[in-house]
């Protein structure tokens, strides 16, 4: 019989809501514009580098609003450098990689690249299978029962469900005992086959292998029904800095 896995949704808190609060901090930057210290957050679609996304977003949250995800958080005292910026916690709920971006049309001081205008223009991060001892894929183990209902919790949570929700909602459902291979189907981008596969594995079932499309959406990470995600993205890391160039993807 297939092991048993634990599957206790990870711990989430609901959106910060620090939006006003960072109308009155954003001034702050003004006198601070290089804050210190390494951030390793999931920035949301368009971020620029580090240092600058610092000096320049004004914590206003109005990427927040546009979210139709609720995907987006904002930083909260006592969470490190850059209080009241956003970031995305793929534990809680990934980016699912608008095609319109509207993040990054609401973001008005450049800390969100206009440059980025498509999902495929979208550079977050890398997805990096980092415990193949958990993946489901690999042990054929099959999605436990109660994925649908943890799946479900987040988008219950929020007030104001938006259309794209239930939607997403609707492609998580009827996977319960089924072959592992979320990580892979609920890959956001137009053609996911240029970021993500399930390939046979030496242990004889299949595993996720990571191509070069990828863009660091955390939706592999959000939808591993694992307790702790066995995919995970690594913030700010490109293919070629994980991977070298060892694979150019499936077209």
């Amino acid at each position: 019989m297939a092991k048993k896995v634990k599957t206790d949704r990870r711990e989430f808190v609901k959106y910060s809501t620090l939006g006003v609060l960072g109308l009155v901090l954003g001034g702050g930057v003004v006198f601070t514009p290089y804050l210190s210290g390494k951030e390793n957050k999931l920035r949301p679609p368009g971020a620029v580098p580090e240092k600058e996304f610092l000096a320049l977003c004004i914590k206003c949250g109005q990427c927040l609003q546009v979210c139709p995800y609720h995907s987006i958080k904002l930083n909260d005292v006592g969470q490190g450098y850059g209080e009241g910026t956003p970031f995305i916690d793929a534990n809680i709920r990934a980016c699912y990689a608008c095609n319109a971006v509207p993040c990054v049309l609401a973001c008005p001081s450049g800390a969100l690249d206009h440059k980025t205008e498509k999902a495929e223009d979208i550079r977050m991060g890398i997805a990096v299978l980092e415990f193949t001892d958990t993946c489901l894929g690999i042990s054929k183990t099959p999605v436990p029962q109660g994925y649908d209902d943890k799946m479900l919790a987040f988008t219950h949570s929020v007030r104001n469900e938006t259309p794209e929700e239930v939607d997403l909602v609707k492609k998580f459902m009827g996977r319960e005992g089924t072959e592992c291979t979320l990580c892979a189907d609920m890959c956001p981008i137009p053609n996911p086959l240029s970021a993500i596969a399930m390939v046979p594995d030496a242990k004889g079932g299949r595993r996720p292998e990571i191509y070069d499309g990828c863009i660091g959406c955390g939706a592999c990470q959000d939808v591993c029904p694992t307790s702790v995600p066995s995919i995970v993205v690594k913030p700010r890391m490109t293919y070629e800095e994980y991977y070298g160039n060892k694979s150019q993807g499936i077209s």
